[in-house]
């Protein structure tokens, strides 16, 4: 799914009047009805009172839309207008003049705390005040309005946005704005949902379809992208009848030290699970013994050294490597490190300590193969790109490295963020049993056994995570967050795999329905 920016979605407003031959006020007209119709099919006439607060622009203009569809189906509905500026909206104008014509109670108008209306817990709150054309500070009034909206603790359901929260920057008091329930967002959702900094402000968000023009969504380019089930359905590459172990790529995964040869059997366990056709390890001597006995599907190479990598020498021809799980930073790790950046040129992936020695050492980040991936947790990514004000800056400072050594950049947190020069793909599974040892080890291999199978850098990325997520969200069901470990994670990657082609489940048929059918 494409994530509009402010700009593409004014654009697109106004190219679906011109070519719909709508009027600006009838688009509003659909986005209010749209609204109304979402909680009519939830309410279905129930009488606890909505509260509904509208500004004076075109935010406002569909609250109030909104509010006179409650009025007419006989919901139990108190309109305000937050009487914040004297410039009103056109077409806020056009809808304050037709909801007078349906109630005598006239919308209240609220211009200072004195005017607060009393709320109960059981009641509803919908926010109309401030849409994505906010620009400018909250006032005070205001401000503690939207503090009363979480003193009362009543359900509060925002239209397109949260009320005081910006499309593309971090808001610097929490308490300018609304922190909404649920947020029925126009034509995409907003990229602040899905950010550590302000994704708090709504709980829940869900796209209304308003009707926008569908050339105008099919073919406009986006700078984010929501990833989901249907965006990876279409990178997945099935497997013919007579293919073999051979067509599917040689993954190696070169890492581990003394305690920490779990890291690698981990990922080595991944790579293979996500369909590469052989792994081999590369490991310390002391790695031996224990991936020979917990994983037999594997092949070993040793370093002469017992306990840390001092050298990386192999005479076999992977397709995708996999460096750094468990490695640690000794400086013969570091010194083979380099030299191995010297002569590769086999796709690359990056993680843990292997991170941790291009942070010590940036001159390394010159030897990348182009399009290398790197999985940094957001410690990791602190000493690769510097520290960050929020997190639009840490993305930009983020595109900016990815640009600079040609790279792809893999933030993981909640909702991973994949990010390739000035693109973002932000994935949508997981849950927190994720926060796990070895959680990022397993992702480690997965993409590694995707690249190796042809999978290019990016796409290997984007379905790696997927799947990653996926697979997590599957197992949790058995297990719960707590007891979520990243050998689940394994464990349920083939179940990920099937998921992708399960159809989802229909509501089943009520027995009056199926009865007049046979009729």
């Amino acid at each position: 799914m494409k994530i509009l920016s402010k700009e593409q979605i004014y654009e697109g407003d106004k190219l679906t009047a011109e070519r719909q031959k709508i009027s600006s006020t009838e688009l509003m007209e659909r986005a209010g009805t749209q609204i109304f119709n979402w909680m009519h099919m939830r309410m279905q006439g129930a009488q606890v009172p909505i509260h509904v607060f509208c500004g004076i622009g075109n935010n406002g203009g569909d609250g109030l839309v909104l509010a006179r569809h409650l009025i007419t189906h006989g919901y139990n509905v108190h309109a305000y207008v937050v009487n914040c500026s004297d410039k009103r909206s056109k077409d806020f104008l056009v809808n304050y003049d037709r909801i007078k014509n349906v109630t005598k109670n006239w919308p209240t108008l609220l211009s200072c705390t004195e005017d607060f209306p009393q709320i109960n817990q059981e009641d509803i709150i919908v926010d109309a005040v401030f849409g994505i054309g906010l620009n400018r500070p909250v006032d005070d009034w205001v401000k503690a309005l939207f503090m009363h909206f979480r003193q009362t603790k009543a359900f509060t359901l925002s239209i397109d946005i949260p009320s005081g929260l910006s499309t593309d920057n971090v808001p610097n008091d929490e308490d300018s704005v609304v922190w909404a329930g649920y947020t029925l967002s126009f034509a995409s959702p907003k990229l602040v949902f899905f950010l550590p900094d302000t994704a708090k402000y709504t709980v829940q968000w869900e796209v209304l379809d308003i009707g926008l023009d569908q050339e105008f969504l099919f073919t406009t380019q986006t700078e984010v992208e929501l990833i989901g089930k249907h965006e990876v359905l279409p990178l997945y590459k099935p497997r013919q009848k007579f293919s073999h172990k051979g067509q599917f790529g040689h993954s190696l995964i070169i890492g581990g030290s003394y305690g920490k040869i779990g890291a690698v059997t981990l990922a080595s366990k991944a790579a293979l699970s996500a369909g590469s056709g052989l792994v081999t390890n590369y490991t310390p001597k002391c790695g031996y013994i224990p991936l020979q006995s917990s994983f037999p599907e594997a092949m070993i190479i040793t370093d002469s050294n017992e306990d840390v990598i001092s050298s990386i020498e192999f005479d076999m021809e992977p397709t995708a490597i996999g460096f750094g799980i468990g490695a640690g930073t000794h400086t013969s790790t570091i010194d083979a490190f380099e030299a191995f950046l010297k002569e590769n040129k086999v796709p690359l992936v990056i993680d843990a300590d292997g991170l941790n020695m291009l942070s010590k050492k940036k001159a390394l980040l010159k030897l990348l193969p182009e399009n290398t991936v790197l999985t940094p947790h957001p410690k990791e990514l602190e000493r690769l790109i510097g520290s960050w004000k929020d997190d639009f800056d840490k993305l930009n400072k983020t595109k900016a490295f990815s640009k600079k050594y040609k790279c792809i950049v893999v933030i993981k947190g909640a909702n991973t963020i994949t990010v390739s020069i000035n693109k973002l793909y932000i994935n949508t599974t997981g849950n927190p049993g994720l926060a796990t040892a070895g959680s990022g080890d397993v992702l480690t291999g997965i993409v590694t056994g995707l690249l190796s199978q042809g999978y290019n850098p990016l796409e290997a990325s984007i379905f790696g995570v997927y799947l990653h997520g996926r697979s997590a969200d599957i197992a949790v069901e058995n297990f719960g967050y707590q007891s979520l470990i990243a050998s689940h994670v394994i464990d349920y990657l083939g179940e990920a795999f099937i998921d992708l082609f399960k159809q989802p489940e229909q509501p089943p048929v009520e027995e009056t329905q199926a009865e007049d059918e046979q009729e």
